[in-house]
């Protein structure tokens, strides 16, 4: 191989190498399959009676209150692993076409179920309240303690 044939490889090697980097660093910064709100958003989505679901284990609960009308059902306990019949009793609850709301402390843990819920679950309409219930807290919004 000549000289220039082998800074052609090189080239073309590591243009595919750039090209893939950069796909990866365009998808990170895509947008998600479902919708983030903030607290505004989210307040007029319970005023038109959308259901709103707190993904947080009773612990949580306790500790800081939950959004008056929310329903309460754990995702993932104490060590990161989903509560056994979560998914089961979604998708045996609610079609994939009800608007459903996921909060949790600070969006995180909704952020991953709900893409979970897009893209393999097939739910359509999935809002995440980005910042959780930490940020609700944060702009002094009503919290309910009776559960």
């Amino acid at each position: 191989m000549t000289f220039m044939g082998s800074v052609r490889v090189r080239l073309r090697s590591s243009g595919i190498i750039i090209l893939g980097v950069l796909t990866i660093l365009l998808a990170a910064c895509s947008e998600p399959p479902y919708n983030n709100i903030n607290n505004g958003e989210l307040q007029v989505l319970l005023e038109q009676g959308y259901t709103l679901i707190d993904i947080r284990r009773p612990d949580e609960w306790r500790q800081t209150g939950v959004v008056e009308g929310s329903r309460l059902m754990t995702f993932v306990d104490g060590g990161g692993r989903v509560t056994p019949g979560f998914l089961d009793k979604l998708q045996t609850e609610y079609s994939a076409d009800t608007p459903l709301i996921l909060i949790c402390r600070t969006g995180n843990r909704t952020s991953t179920l709900a893409t979970y819920m897009v893209e393999k679950l097939g739910f359509t309409q999935v809002y995440n309240v980005r910042n959780g219930i930490t940020d609700w807290i944060r702009e002094d919004r009503p919290v309910v303690r009776q559960f």
